[in-house]
């Protein structure tokens, strides 16, 4: 079962029941892929590399059969009344620490063909990202094209580069371009990519978990890069999406980002700006960087000042932080004191906008007949 964050935050009844009628779009949900996807599917001369899973429950925490399973996924959807879901991948993301380019990108197209598969049971509920490799930018940019015209909305990529291509390299200037052109926005989960390979928790937070701060200094250095690189400035239709980190530092590091921007001569070496870029930082990132959250009580409250167009509500569903089912009474502790308006923005109306061209998709459907609720979370793999 999930262990979401707890809140004693005393929510009115009226108020829960009139969020549970409102429409939701989850803009940050999983996939649990079969453990062996990559040995079935991979080209012959690659199945022998194949990442492998011989501990079936190791993805994420969490496994249901909503993962792999689309029936099983909308049911899942209407039982706490979800219309739509934003879909990354959960084994996938081991693709981009195999220190193999060739096969790291097999492994993506493999992953792709089957989300692609799967969004197709239901498109106006399953809002699948394609995986995208990013050594070879002209594969990566036909691959993105490719994943377009199969249905899927937009690209994930991994939050930690390589030490050597930071996203502010000129290395990836076609890639972004083929986004904005494709109107295929990026998303950044945390935990992932192949800068993840020297990673180590205990050198970066000390004694604190790692989420406490690592997971913010990984999307930090990501928006930072692009923002100073002028990735933003040269591509303004292009939109990027940091996913499970909150949204409560974003305010703080455009603030920061500004002063240190504006305030200091360029450097060389860092202690100043490094570069120069006509706008001030937090006008790009509140322009073009959306910030997907679960439970988020800080960055709520700072909310209708800086981010009712671009924070976006999630499940997480089926990890071990989700807040499935049972997401009502979370968005009233964080969202209630909205007027419905501004709520519906964060809930559906700013992931229709990023992923579905600005249209909702339908209401969700009814729950099914589930009586008995420890039951319906008894689900496992299929033998």
């Amino acid at each position: 079962m999930p262990f979401p964050r707890l809140s004693d935050v005393t929510v009115a009844r009226e108020t829960l029941v009139t969020i549970g009628r409102e429409q939701r779009i989850s803009a940050d949900s999983h996939m649990t892929e079969p453990p062996d996807l990559w040995e079935k599917r991979l080209p012959p001369a690659l199945r022998d590399r194949a990442p492998r899973f011989p501990n079936r429950g190791d993805a994420g925490g969490n496994v249901r059969v909503g993962g792999w399973d689309p029936c099983e996924r909308l049911k899942d959807q209407a039982y706490d009344s979800v219309s739509a879901e934003v879909l990354y991948p959960t084994r996938g993301t081991v693709a981009w620490v195999t220190g193999d380019p060739e096969l790291e990108e097999a492994c993506c197209r493999v992953y792709n063909d089957w989300l692609i598969e799967f969004c197709s049971a239901a498109p106006q509920r399953l809002w699948g990202l394609a995986m995208i490799s990013l050594w070879n930018i002209e594969h990566a940019a036909q691959e993105l094209e490719r994943c377009r015209k199969g249905g899927l909305r937009g690209a994930t990529i991994g939050l930690v580069p390589a030490e050597d291509l930071l996203y502010g390299s000129d290395h990836y200037e076609r890639f972004w371009a083929a986004c904005q052109d494709l109107a295929m926005s990026v998303n950044l989960h945390i935990n992932s990519g192949p800068g993840r390979m020297k990673f180590s928790p205990q050198q970066r937070s000390g004694l604190m978990p790692d989420g406490a701060a690592g997971h913010k200094w990984d999307c930090m250095k990501a928006v930072g890069n692009m923002v100073a690189a002028g990735v933003f400035e040269r591509y303004p239709g292009l939109n990027l999406v940091v996913a499970e980190a909150g949204v409560g530092w974003i305010p703080f590091f455009a603030q920061e980002f500004d002063y240190y921007q504006m305030s200091f001569g360029p450097s060389p070496i860092g202690l100043g700006r490094q570069r120069d870029i006509p706008r001030p930082p937090s006008e790009y990132i509140y322009r073009q960087v959306y910030g997907a959250f679960i439970q988020d009580p800080v960055g709520c409250k700072l909310l209708p000042e800086y981010g009712s167009d671009t924070f976006m509500w999630s499940n997480d569903y089926p990890h071990s932080a989700c807040i499935w089912p049972g997401a009502t009474r979370f968005i009233a502790q964080d969202l209630g004191h909205l007027v419905p308006e501004a709520r519906a923005k964060v809930l559906c109306g700013n992931a229709a906008r990023l992923y579905n061209d600005g249209q909702l998709p339908p209401p969700a459907d009814p729950p099914g007949d589930v009586k008995d609720l420890e039951a319906w979370n008894k689900v496992h793999w299929h033998e």
